[in-house]
C-alpha cells in the first residue's frame, strides 16, 4: 500500500510566500502622485482683453508676450505654484494710436511699470474639468487678488513636432481696474472700468 508524500512543507511555503507578498503591498501603500513643473508655450498663449469704450461697445485687444510656468499634480490636480509675466508694451488693438496711449501713464505706463505678473496661490477644482484658480495680479506697481474660472480642456502626448506630453487650459476673470489705480476715462464713461481678460494656454510637461 502507497503512502501519500507529506504536503505541510509546500503549504507553509506557498502561506510565507503569500503573507510576504501582502506585507510588502500593505508597506507599499496607494502610490503617490508626482507634481510636475509644465512650461507654458509661447507659441500658444493667447491673452485677450475686452473693455467697454463710450457705451457704445466693447474695445477688444491682446497682450502679443507672456510667458509662465506652474507646477501641477495631473492625478489629484493640485497646484503648488505658478508665475504668469506678461509685456505691458506688447499690447495690440489693431490701432496704432490708442495702442500708444494704452501704453503711457493714463492707462500701463509700460515705460515704469514694464511687466504685468500674476502668481497663483491655489486651485480648487472640480469634477468635470473646471476648477477655480486663485492668484494675485501686480499691475501699476500695485498687488490685489484675482480668481479666473478655469477649464482643463485636454491632456495627453502632442501628435506632433514637439510631441511633449502637453495641458491644455482655458480661464477667464473680470476685473476693476480702477482697483490698481488705472481710473483714466471712468468717471466721465469714456473707458469701461471693468475689463474681461481670457487665457487660452497650452503648457508643456518638463
Amino acid at each position: 500500500m502507497k503512502t501519500s508524500r507529506p504536503v505541510h512543507g509546500a503549504r507553509a511555503t506557498l502561506v510565507g510566500l503569500l503573507a510576504g507578498l501582502l506585507l510588502a503591498a500593505a508597506m507599499a501603500g496607494p502610490a503617490r502622485a508626482e507634481p510636475r513643473t509644465y512650461q507654458i508655450d509661447p507659441d500658444h498663449f493667447s491673452i485677450a482683453f475686452s473693455v467697454r469704450h463710450l457705451g457704445f461697445a466693447d474695445t477688444i485687444g491682446l497682450f502679443l508676450k507672456g510667458s509662465g510656468s506652474f507646477v501641477y499634480d495631473e492625478q489629484t490636480r493640485a497646484l503648488s505654484s505658478g508665475r504668469v509675466v506678461v509685456k505691458a508694451d506688447s499690447v495690440f488693438t489693431n490701432h496704432g494710436a490708442r495702442d500708444k496711449h494704452v501704453r503711457d501713464s493714463d492707462f500701463l505706463d509700460a515705460k515704469a511699470h514694464p511687466e504685468i505678473v500674476f502668481e497663483a496661490t491655489g486651485f480648487e477644482s472640480g469634477a468635470d474639468g473646471s476648477g477655480t484658480l486663485s492668484g494675485r495680479l501686480t499691475l501699476l506697481g500695485q498687488t490685489h487678488p484675482v480668481t479666473l474660472d478655469v477649464r482643463l480642456n485636454k491632456a495627453g502626448d502632442y501628435p506632433f513636432g514637439h510631441r511633449k506630453h502637453t495641458l491644455g487650459i482655458s480661464a477667464s476673470t473680470t476685473i476693476k481696474r480702477s482697483q490698481w489705480g488705472m481710473d483714466y476715462g471712468v468717471d466721465r464713461g469714456m473707458v469701461g472700468d471693468e475689463v474681461k481678460l481670457n487665457f487660452e494656454i497650452e503648457a508643456l510637461r518638463d
